[in-house]
């Protein structure tokens, strides 16, 4: 969805990423095979390498989810 709201095509952000374009069809479509640094080098062709800190941040979901499966 970045990459349409950013109206960049898959040829572009693959060539600013150093990917090919399959490998980005991979990352948007979340191919577990993707490894992290591909995923990173399409955030930093999308500008959004800031938002690297997401990723980890705590899943308040899915923790509250996990312990109610605890109980």
């Amino acid at each position: 969805m970045a990459r349409r709201r950013r109206r960049l095509t898959t040829t572009v952000v693959a060539q600013r990423a150093g990917v090919s374009r399959t490998t980005l069809y991979n990352v948007e479509h979340g191919d577990p095979s993707a490894t992290l640094g591909t995923y990173l080098r399409v955030m930093v062709a999308l500008g959004l390498e800031n938002d690297i800190v997401n990723l980890a941040g705590d899943d308040k979901v899915g923790r509250r989810l996990q312990d109610l499966q605890l109980k």
